[in-house]
């Protein structure tokens, strides 16, 4: 029997199974024979066995038309080439497919090749469309819910699609993606030729300061391309406006000193970064593709909240994320928020009152006074009444309220998303947090530093005037709750390198450290950096 392959360099090859009938032909032998083929090697209950049975065992890569082969050629293509999106190259084994196909001189060989296309094709499909990585495997933070197509989905994809345009919709289409890919691209030439040179000593430096290190600054600065080419020895007024920069990009009080934290972030490698850049892809591929033409983004590693109207960034404001504590962390996901409550009553978590409040009522009932006590029914309960050192964390049988306030835990609004995590977005008095450069103080909860200036923007959608809306409602002091006439997504993300507004990159602080474990993670299946030169 004649070769079914002829692949020595080229990636295009032709079935040559019949003289008068192809692989699709139905009642020939040279079909079944091919059909038993595919069904052996197609593993029994798989996704890829389904779609087989489902399509009558028709070759999706093996057929000897046009198409065929511009699926081979690009297949190939594409597995030869995951490392441009930060994907590991070994899953995928590219050569010995190449190889299996070179070597194929059989029907049942030919049935091995087309089932082994098919999985490589799933396999790779799969990691750009939904992630290489599984994200509650990582992080106990990590709950958000990837969506990922089966197996007959994308091969049914694959096939309605005009020829093989189906791999160019596979990654994600978002301009933070691939602008990512670009920043990756440029980090790896720069990693390959030595990164950014010789850091910083630690040593606090500002304008007006000379000597050797403000040389090393002025170096790095240059190196890192904040600073035109310059001899200065001097911390002078180009040198502040670069360090300003670097800082403003950086999630940095923008003060224009080269202080300790400063210095550290202007030390990081670009092999660190390029870390942040890969990982920041990954996290990408896990969100939804269908954001919401508007939708809320809260970048936890950056500690803001954003409104997003049709791509463009509306509102924006500080926020304060959970306590970098295994129990206070804010998790990632998404949601749709539905509504909000104006003069909010604070119902105290189950896991505060055990672990916070009843320790400090065993010692004297009166503390914490600013918080109601409750039965079941709602009622308050007498302190006096109650001996509290007869409970522990599993018996207490009180719920606890603190009534709406200035000086209520939540503020005077809260914003809605109701979920499982008991997770939303409110207002605090403790204004003062807002200040500073890392703000993980809250039991998960995310605040706003501008709630008032959120509500309006959020309101402006469904009232001619939402601001005197939302202060009609507010002067009442009664708990309400205001419906969002159409819900809003929210997507609680953490993004430690990410694409600014002008097409900057910008790089935060791994607060939680959770990025480390998703590049160690991405190590472990295969990602790698480019090797350094000497």
């Amino acid at each position: 029997m004649r070769a079914f392959f002829r692949l020595p360099t080229s990636l295009i090859f032709a079935a040559c199974i019949s003289a008068s009938a192809s692989v699709a032909s139905a009642q020939t032998s040279t079909e079944t024979a091919f059909q038993m083929a595919v069904a052996e090697f197609a593993s029994a209950g798989s996704g890829i066995a389904d779609f087989y049975r489902t399509s009558g065992f028709s070759p999706i890569w093996v057929g000897n038309t046009a198409a065929h082969e511009a699926r081979r050629a690009r297949l190939i293509k594409e597995l030869s080439s995951t490392h441009l999106h930060g994907l590991p190259d070994g899953p995928y084994d590219v050569q010995s497919l190449l190889t299996q196909m070179q070597e194929a001189n059989s029907l049942r060989d030919l049935g091995a090749v087309e089932v082994a296309l098919s999985k490589a094709f799933v396999n790779y499909a799969g990691d750009l469309y939904s992630g290489a990585l599984r994200p509650s495997s990582i992080d106990d933070g990590l709950v958000r819910k990837v969506v990922r197509r089966s197996a007959s989905e994308h091969l049914q994809e694959l096939l309605d699609a005009d020829g093989d345009a189906y791999f160019d919709q596979l990654a994600p289409q978002s301009t933070q993606y691939r602008a990512l890919m670009k920043q990756k691209i440029a980090l790896e030439a720069l990693v390959s030729q030595g990164g950014w040179g010789v850091g910083v000593p630690e040593d606090k430096l500002e304008h007006g300061d000379t000597g050797p290190n403000v040389i090393k600054l002025r170096n790095r600065l240059i190196a890192m391309g904040y600073l035109r080419s310059t001899a200065s020895p001097v911390f002078d007024d180009a040198m502040l406006a670069a360090v300003q920069e670097f800082q403003q990009t950086h999630g940095l009080a923008p003060d224009g000193v080269a202080g300790q934290g400063t210095i550290t972030e202007l030390n990081r490698s670009a092999s660190e970064r390029l870390k942040a850049v890969y990982v920041a892809l990954e996290r990408e591929r896990w969100l939804p593709r269908e954001r919401g033409e508007r939708h809320i983004l809260v970048n936890q590693a950056d500690f803001s909240a954003k409104i997003v109207d049709d791509g463009l960034v509306t509102f924006e404001t500080r926020a304060v994320i959970g306590k970098n504590v295994h129990d206070r962390r804010s998790p990632e996901f998404s949601d749709e928020m539905e509504h909000m409550v104006i003069n909010p009553s604070w119902y105290v978590p189950r896991s505060i009152i055990t672990k916070e409040y009843l320790p400090k009522l065993k010692s004297n009932p009166n503390a914490v006074g600013h918080i109601q006590i409750t039965d079941r029914s709602g009622r308050v309960v007498n302190r006096g009444a109650v001996d509290f050192t007869k409970f522990n964390t599993r018996n207490f049988p009180f719920a606890m309220r603190q009534p709406p306030s200035k000086s209520n835990a939540l503020g005077l609004v809260k914003f809605m998303f109701p979920n499982k995590y008991n997770i939303y977005l409110h207002d605090t008095p403790q204004k003062s947090l807002f200040a500073r450069e890392v703000r993980a103080f809250s039991h998960g909860c995310i605040r706003l530093a501008q709630p008032f200036e959120f509500a309006y923007a959020l309101l402006a959608k469904q009232e001619e005037d939402p601001k005197a809306f939302f202060h009609r409602v507010l002067a009442t002091g009664k708990e309400t709750t205001v419906q969002l006439e159409k819900h809003v997504p929210v997507h609680l993300i953490y993004r430690t390198a990410y694409i600014g507004p002008k097409g900057e990159v910008q790089y935060r602080r791994d607060v939680y450290d959770r990025d480390r474990k998703i590049w160690e993670a991405l190590q472990k299946a295969g990602v790698a950096l480019p090797d350094v030169q000497g």
